[in-house]
């Protein structure tokens, strides 16, 4: 069916290299103005670079950039911009001492003097324009995240922008934020402005795209195709491509967004002393986020507990509490049994504590040492101070584990900064979830990985779990939540806002998030 719409961006023949890794190739695209479009594929398929690309903030190697029919100077964020591109990037990047108003001028073309009340009445005015409910004279440090998000926005339409691009922008919103974002950009094309969406949720992409467009490998496998003329699992499909016949129902139900049946929660866990066990606990505030407010949670063995919530509501001062790193100001942390309140993290993980952390390049891995000595950190902490050390044992017993966790390197000498993300982790899994492990926490430990990779570690910590081992694992993806969880408690503001067990309802648990009553 012929579209009445104008084409308004074209890309042809796009294509991107980073060294001998080819992030586009041959990339033709050709989006239609007034429309919500929608970029998608894995981790590393290319849709960011292809977003960067468009922005001008990368030269591509080949290829063209269209807008109008007119060509934008490659790599020229100027350029672009003039041309009428916005970018807002999925880490915001507003001053957070800024009020809003600041940030907006901060951000604007021209110079001249403003008082202040001047400055706030400037900005108030585009706010509202925009059908932004945030106040010009707030600090951005002081807003929620969609907030936020609201006010990047904001700051990229000030250039009257044609076509704005959201790099993965629901990735930091609850349920009820994310359906408010796609409102605001339903009233932002009914505007006259074109939207591209970066997405991984087929769920999304289906709810608020008018086309879609898919990224496999840096290729263009698809599109734009009419989201009205397509359905999940096809569009499962095009993005997994061939490694889809590999899943099981839990992981493609997960990675799809579908609902995941009640029956496959069915938790190993025994009536036995709890892994993990809070009583009343309190932290005070700290540069993770606010502090624990009367945390109470327990673990039990063969259990795998999910803590869902917008980030920033306490989730790394949780993990940090557990770990024996943040100060316990009230109540007691319990570990198999035992009160490790004041313990430190090396004895912690003498009696079991396993952790996957946050960030697996600084906190995880040592980039700049071989695999080998990443790899036996836990083992030097189980020696004591004068034992002989023998690194020839550690290599051969790292070697072993690397081929039993199927990690693809090439010498074991190599530093651990020239791994792929998912062979970083399963480095990082290696070491962590062994005989010993009782209780694993995984703090986002699929973030930045490939439908693959993503599909490995869900698989080891279910594994983990059928062991008896509890597992706390902390996600902003509700999805994949849902999908491992055997139960979900929701963090707000530092305590625990509802406790959630299957089925899972997503509009319960996203009300919980907003801090509505359970």
């Amino acid at each position: 069916m012929e579209s009445d719409h104008e084409t308004l961006l074209k890309c042809r023949e796009l294509t991107v290299r980073f060294g001998e890794v080819t992030a586009l190739q041959d990339v033709d695209v050709s989006l239609e103005a007034n429309r919500i479009h929608a970029v998608v594929g894995q981790n590393g398929a290319g849709k960011t670079t292809f977003a960067r690309v468009v922005a001008g903030l990368v030269r591509p190697d080949k290829g063209e950039v269209r807008m109008n029919g007119s060509a934008i100077a490659p790599g020229n964020v100027a350029a672009s911009r003039h041309s009428g591109i916005e970018l807002v990037h999925q880490s915001f990047a507003l001053p957070p001492s800024f009020t809003v108003a600041e940030a907006m001028q901060f951000g604007a073309d021209g110079g001249g003097l403003y008082s202040r009340s001047a400055l706030e009445r400037r900005w108030q005015s585009h706010l509202d324009k925009l059908d932004i409910q945030v106040k010009a004279g707030q600090r951005i440090r002081d807003l929620p995240i969609e907030s936020q998000q609201a006010v990047e926005i904001a700051r990229a339409l000030v250039s009257d922008a044609k076509l704005l691009i959201l790099d993965e922008p629901t990735a930091v919103l609850s349920p009820e934020g994310a359906a408010r974002l796609f409102d605001q950009v339903r009233h932002l094309r009914d505007r006259g402005v074109t939207v591209v969406l970066i997405l991984h949720k087929i769920r999304e992409v289906l709810a608020v795209a008018e086309t879609v467009t898919v990224l496999r490998g840096g290729l263009c496998v698809a599109g734009p195709l009419e989201t009205a003329q397509i359905d999940s699992e096809r569009l499962s499909e095009l993005i997994i491509g061939s490694s889809s016949d590999e899943l099981d129902d839990e992981d493609r139900a997960a990675l799809t967004g579908a609902a995941t049946p009640a029956h496959l929660h069915a938790a190993q866990t025994s009536e036995g002393i709890p892994v993990l066990e809070l009583k009343n606990v309190s932290t005070r505030r700290d540069s993770d986020g606010p502090g624990l407010d009367s945390i109470e949670l327990s673990i039990r063995p063969g259990e795998i507990v999910g803590i869902a919530g917008v980030e920033g509501n306490g989730q790394r001062t949780l993990v940090r509490t557990i770990a024996g790193l943040s100060h316990v100001s009230e109540g007691t942390v319990g570990l198999n049994g035992s009160d490790v309140t004041q313990q430190s993290l090396a004895d912690r993980r003498s009696a079991g504590l396993r952790i996957i952390p946050f960030e697996r390049n600084v906190e995880g891995l040592s980039l700049n040492s071989p695999l080998w000595e990443n790899w036996s950190a836990l083992g030097l902490l189980r020696k004591p101070l004068f034992a002989m050390i023998s690194p020839g044992g550690f290599r051969r017993d790292c070697i072993g584990a690397l081929e039993s966790w199927d990690v693809v390197y090439a010498d074991i000498n190599q530093r651990a900064g020239s791994l792929s993300g998912g062979n970083a982790q399963k480095l990082i899994l290696s070491r962590e979830i062994d005989e010993a492990a009782k209780l694993v926490i995984a703090a986002q430990p699929t973030r930045g990985l490939d439908i693959g990779a993503t599909a490995f570690v869900w698989d080891a910590l279910r594994a983990a779990r059928a062991r008896g081992c509890g597992i706390l694992f902390v996600s902003s993806d509700l999805d994949e939540i849902f999908d491992i969880s055997d139960r979900v408690a929701v963090m707000v503001s530092g305590h625990i806002q509802a406790v959630f067990e299957p089925p899972f309802e997503i509009g319960r648990v996203g009300a919980a998030m907003t801090g509505a009553v359970q």
